[in-house]
């Protein structure tokens, strides 16, 4: 086999990056993860951008699309995404609006149950210690307490030098991330305000470095990715607002307490696969056991029962019908995808499985259908 001098290039220049992964596998690793966090802003602000342009899409067909007005041609799209970001930012306030005020209302009852909740404690160990045989068993034990009460000193003044670095670690955590966001926000804003021209960029950069074969390849694969992905953003976003509202109703009909604020946590919490249930369950459990812990028992009942006609009839129905995808795939492409990478594996395994099964579906038929050269 005669090797011409590119390609003997082109294969040294791999043979030298795997031995330099072998040999240097931590640096490397720590060098990426270090990249990524310099990148995750811009990450982030693209898919952003990528989720609020959905919405933008379909403004934008309202917002004065065949006008000849030169300033509303030219304000025509900051409008949409001004509007994009209002109706958005309108949603999360109206959900957190009617969760934060029950929730915090439930931890002040909580906190003002502490005082009785200490009273009855106290008046269980006076009865203990009224009680000679358990007094005796006490004795007979030849506890040390001034050793027990120098351990607890101990490790109380050790827990608040913790929680002291703790509250630090998370000041500097909740401001890392809001300048992370504000950056994230403003890249969106950029990429949506000026989406054709990147688009045109883009174009110019394949039909320089790209053959047209492979560009129409590129293109294909994209436009499947893409539309899965969109399709199953509006999936999502469908089966969240029925999983909330039926999480509401029954909750009225079973007469349990914040009835509205937990189904719109839920239908919030719902936009993550599977375990949005669960999380919008512990938020209504707390709310509902500071009031009646028996309800919030039967609560707890009822959310399972709710998780698992999302888990095996609303999720695979709605979301996969609106990907192509069938319920077998969707649900192992949800155990695969968590199993892997956690919540994120969630979200994007099924869209990435539904991309997966599209290209291998045209792909087959393609192959079906051309008849096989006979040598």
């Amino acid at each position: 086999m005669n090797l011409s001098k590119k390609s003997i290039i082109k294969y040294s220049i791999i043979v030298v990056l795997l031995l330099f992964i072998l040999i240097y596998p931590v640096q490397i690793y720590n060098n990426v993860m270090n990249l990524f966090g310099v990148l995750l802003p811009l990450i982030l602000g693209a898919v952003m951008a990528y989720v609020l342009n959905i919405l933008c899409v379909k403004l934008e067909k309202y917002f004065f699309p065949n006008t000849k007005i030169k300033f509303l041609q030219k304000s025509r799209r900051g409008l949409v995404i001004l509007s994009t970001l209002i109706i958005v930012s309108l949603v999360l306030a109206g959900v957190f609006w009617l969760v934060l005020p029950q929730f915090f209302s439930a931890l002040a009852n909580f906190f003002k149950f502490i005082p009785s909740f200490i009273n009855d404690l106290s008046n269980i160990l006076e009865k203990v210690n009224h009680n000679s045989f358990i007094s005796d068993q006490l004795e007979s034990m030849n506890i040390d307490w001034s050793s027990v009460q120098s351990k607890v000193m101990k490790y109380l003044t050790s827990g608040v030098g913790g929680i002291f670095g703790s509250t630090f670690k998370i000041v500097t955590g909740i401001t890392k991330g809001f300048v992370n966001f504000i950056l994230a926000l403003t890249f969106a804003i950029y990429i949506l305000a000026t989406k054709e021209k990147l688009g045109r960029q883009f174009k110019k950069l394949m039909r320089a470095y790209m053959k047209k074969e492979h560009i129409a390849k590129f293109n294909r694969v994209i436009g499947i990715t893409n539309n899965m992905f969109s399709s199953f953003i509006a999936g999502q976003v469908t089966e969240a607002i029925i999983l909330g509202s039926l999480c509401a109703i029954g909750m009225l009909i079973l007469q349990f307490p914040y009835a509205l604020p937990v189904g719109a946590f839920v239908s919030i919490t719902a936009l993550i696969p599977i375990l949005g249930a669960w999380m919008g369950g512990i938020v209504g459990f707390l709310l509902i056991a500071v009031e009646s812990p028996l309800k919030a028992v039967l609560f707890v009942v009822f959310i399972l029962v709710l998780q698992q006609f999302e888990s095996n009839v609303i999720y695979p129905k709605v979301v996969g019908t609106s990907i192509g995808l069938p319920g077998i795939w969707v649900l192992a492409s949800i155990t695969i995808g968590g199993g892997l990478s956690g919540i994120v594996g969630m979200l994007l395994g099924v869209p990435v499985a539904a991309t997966i099964y599209q290209l291998l579906k045209n792909d087959t038929n393609y192959r079906l259908k051309t008849p096989k050269k006979v040598e």
